[in-house]
């Protein structure tokens, strides 16, 4: 891994620290994410930008803590739970109408709550349906415990008792994933904004990504996920990301925060 140059504004900072970590930072509002980056580095006791990156490149542990606190890894399984019963009663059944087996993107998939919740949902309410789990992230750390499919117990706030009891196996560290689920879903390392897409997709999540990328950056992530859907396919969006002004990329409202491609 490249080590990060030296730097002293912001603007230098965002240049020192992409060839390291592959994050340009100049496709997310620059005033919420130098924030951001300031309070980690108060938190942290560090003044300066140089200060800052020196440390970066000798301290594998504060740059992985630093990493994680930019790519926003906060997750649970079925959060949100009236989306995920919107999804069960209309979408799912409405996909499963025109093509089986399914093909689902977890994009921005954190540690693998929300992809699992994917795979659970289906196996429980369509126990006949067929379908393959693709879930990316750019963290390779949140990738490494979503493959080793440990959770505690916050991550189950908005979790069925059933489910838990049905698809998890108690243990020492808290709850590990059963492995009829987990074989369900492919982990991959991606960056949403450098590369390519697969195509054909029926169906993309992308939740509570892209609450800090400029508005040039969301419309370009949009348009990549439009032309990875199939005709008829859906895009699943965050709570807070209404899809507003973006009707030329082909998508129209089926529910809120879903969106299937014309």
């Amino acid at each position: 891994m490249s080590k990060i140059t030296i730097a002293n504004t912001y603007e230098d900072f965002i240049k020192g620290f992409h060839p390291k970590s592959g994050l340009d930072l100049k496709f997310y509002k620059q005033n919420q994410m130098q924030r951001r980056i300031l309070s980690f580095m108060n938190s942290h006791g560090h003044a300066t930008f140089p200060e800052f990156l020196n440390a970066l490149n000798v301290d594998s542990v504060l740059y992985d803590a630093f990493f994680k606190h930019l790519t926003i890894n906060v997750s649970q399984f079925f959060r949100d739970a009236n989306q995920w019963k919107t999804l069960r009663e209309s979408i799912i059944p409405l996909l499963l109408q025109s093509k089986s087996p399914l093909k689902l993107w977890s994009a921005g998939c954190s540690s693998g709550q929300e992809p699992y919740s994917l795979a659970m949902t289906l196996m429980e309410y369509f126990p006949t349906a067929k379908f393959s789990i693709l879930a990316t992230d750019i963290d390779v750390n949140v990738l490494k415990q979503a493959k080793e499919g440990f959770y505690k117990q916050n991550d189950f706030a908005s979790t069925p008792p059933e489910f838990l009891q049905k698809y998890f196996t108690p243990t020492d560290k808290g709850h590990q994933i059963k492995d009829s689920v987990q074989r369900n879903v492919t982990f991959q390392h991606q960056n949403l904004l450098t590369d390519h897409f697969q195509t054909g997709l029926d169906f993309i999540a992308c939740r509570n990504v892209v609450i800090y990328f400029t508005e040039e950056a969301k419309e370009m992530l949009y348009k990549k996920f439009t032309d990875s859907l199939r005709p008829g396919g859906i895009l699943f969006t965050g709570s807070t990301e209404h899809l507003f002004g973006l009707g030329h990329l082909g998508l129209k409202p089926v529910s809120s925060f879903f969106y299937q491609k014309q």
